[in-house]
């Protein structure tokens, strides 16, 4: 996952295709360093999002707006003032770089013909958008950059533009074999990051496709190859650069197990062709794949203070239980203060005033056995000195036995919690944790909600919910709140139901419809329970399986907690793939 050169240039193409000799209609700065631009080109008008966000730049068209300030930033304020109704001339990408260029035509205040560029580096932190004029002078950029942030190129008004050149790197459509087999050879790291370390704009990922392509393996040493590997790399080479020369890209995103993982514009054969999906643009991908990605991220942000909850919490209970079993351990001594009451119950009479020990015969074991005493009590004082040791003992065991027990299911539920932050999958979703961590008091409700409201909102939320290939439905809870739905208020006695064996994970349900269930049911059945589970990066997870009538509640369980002592078990992989989702 890259926003890589030969990404650029399929976006490059993309714009060659659609706005060249179009005109700039409109310039938004919805956000500090992101941009939107509305193009007309004849009939068709053109939207794109230019983002210089350090942690995700992008270029991409869009068919979405974005609500802009009251009032519009200074750099915004200076692109209309040059820019607005602008035609664009040409968009180029300089030597195979991160960078996009827009050359743009318009008119003066004198009424004459310029020109001026529009900048876009797409280089992660250092990301910017630059606006030059013919002369490569900076007019301004949306982040400025000076000596005491870098000390390798100002980007401040008044300066010249250029392009850094610290990696001394060589453009691959460029590179000539001789060239290429001499880096390769003069690099003494693996082939992949000698190949990604060479080539500008190659990233690491598209490095080991050319690799796996090449029949080479991408973690050989370069100094391990001979010159007939690095050919065949360098072949693979120059037919991805034919295909890109060509305009002949392939924007794909590989999923895994329902996300997505990796995206390039050109095919990746390294990858289960099963599990890829193909669009019609680069642009329509990166909309794709980043919109399902800034999901994922705005439920980590918005889920960190309830998981912050949960995980002092669950630390809480971690350490009190820690320190329950070590006093558990002590109280193993009991059985011996008992031991030593009785024997002086038996044998004290033998034993002289003021001894501070005394070694008697052990009626159990047949053995001589040595009991300290305080000689300043007599052997039966010493000896009902014993039994109250050992009946406090006793009592503090049976209440540990309780308060362990107790500490244990707590620590459960909460790392039951945690899974459901991990699974959760849209905002909905976390009302009802949160709701959850009202009732068990980890939360306090703030303000008057309407019950009507907050049942509304638990509605929204629902169960994952699959087609097995045999056609049957199964439901996957999201929490504690919906496993318990999906079990005692969905499924009825015949229906199967399946969990990770002594793993927090989702109550997973197939309606059975009276039907006998296929194996391949309840395979998928089980790796959506092993996949819904803190055991999920396991290669195999045992789960286990029973008909609902067997699952019961325990009277004051927690939410999600059930027992069942009547089971199969079975080792399933945790991939999901395959699986129809509704």
């Amino acid at each position: 996952m890259a926003f890589d050169g030969i990404t650029i240039s399929c976006i490059v193409k993309e714009c060659n295709d659609k706005i060249l000799g179009g005109r700039i209609s409109k310039i938004a700065q919805p956000e500090q360093d992101e941009l939107m631009l509305t193009i007309k080109n004849g009939k068709e008008s053109y939207r794109i999002l230019i983002s210089a966000d350090p942690s995700l730049p992008l270029f991409y068209f869009t068919s979405q707006n974005k609500l802009s300030p009251m009032t519009a930033p200074n750099f915004c304020m200076l692109l209309r003032k040059h820019l607005q109704n602008s035609r664009i001339l040409s968009v180029s990408q300089p030597n195979f770089e991160r960078i996009i260029r827009m050359e743009l035509e318009h008119l003066d205040e004198m009424g004459d013909l310029c020109r001026k560029f529009l900048v876009v580096e797409l280089m992660g932190k250092h990301s910017n958008i630059i606006f030059c004029d013919d002369q490569n002078q900076i007019i301004d950029s949306i982040k400025r950059i000076s000596t005491m942030v870098s000390s390798v190129r100002e980007v401040l008004p008044g300066r010249t533009y250029f392009i850094p050149d610290t990696q001394e790197k060589k453009n691959p459509l460029l590179i000539t074999q001789d060239e290429f087999i001499l880096e390769i050879q003069k690099k003494s790291i693996s082939l992949y990051k000698a190949i990604y370390s060479v080539l500008t704009g190659v990233s690491p990922l598209i490095a080991q496709e050319i690799c796996f392509q090449a029949g080479v393996d991408a973690d050989l040493p370069t100094n391990s190859l001979d010159e007939s590997q690095i050919l065949r790399v360098f072949h693979i080479l120059e037919s991805l650069r034919n295909q890109i020369i060509n305009g002949q890209y392939k924007p794909n995103i590989q999923y895994e197990n329902g996300i997505p993982k990796e995206y390039a514009a050109i095919l990746l054969t390294s990858y289960s062709q099963s599990e890829q999906t193909e669009f019609e643009s680069i642009s329509e991908l990166l909309e794709n794949f980043y919109a399902q990605k800034n999901t994922i991220v705005r439920i980590r942000q918005r889920s960190v203070d309830l998981r912050k909850i949960v995980q002092t919490a669950l630390e809480r209970n971690v350490r009190k239980y820690d320190i329950q079993l070590k006093q558990l351990e002590d109280t193993q001594k009991k059985e011996v203060f008992k031991l030593f009451g009785e024997l002086l119950n038996t044998y004290g009479y033998e034993v002289p005033i003021g001894s501070k020990s005394c070694e008697v015969l052990n009626y159990y074991t047949n053995e001589m056995i040595a009991i300290p005493l305080n000689p300043e009590k007599s052997p039966i004082e010493n000896a009902k000195n014993y039994f109250e040791k050992y009946n406090k003992l006793k009592r503090t065991y049976e209440a540990l036995i309780q308060l362990t027990k107790e500490t244990h299911d707590e620590i459960e539920h909460l790392d039951s919690i945690l899974n459901a932050l991990d699974i959760a999958s849209h905002e909905s979703d976390l009302v009802q944790i949160k709701e959850e961590l009202i009732q068990s008091g980890y939360m306090k409700r703030k303000g008057k909600s309407p019950k009507d409201r907050l049942q509304k909102e638990r509605v929204i939320s629902k169960p994952f919910h699959y087609v097995s290939r045999d056609g049957f439905h199964i439901y996957v809870g999201k929490n504690n709140i919906q496993n318990d739905e999906i079990t005692f208020k969905l499924a009825i006695g015949n229906d199967m139901w399946f969990h990770a064996k002594g793993i927090p994970g989702s109550h997973v349900l197939v309606k059975t419809n009276g039907e006998k269930l296929p194996d391949t049911t309840y395979e998928e059945a089980a790796r959506l329970a092993a996949y819904y589970s803190k055991a999920k990066e396991n290669d195999k997870v045992e789960v286990d399986y029973t008909e609902k009538k067997n699952v019961k509640k325990p009277s004051g369980g927690k939410p999600g907690f059930v027992v069942y002592y009547t089971n199969y078990s079975m080792m399933i992989e945790p991939k999901i793939d395959g699986i129809t989702v509704l």
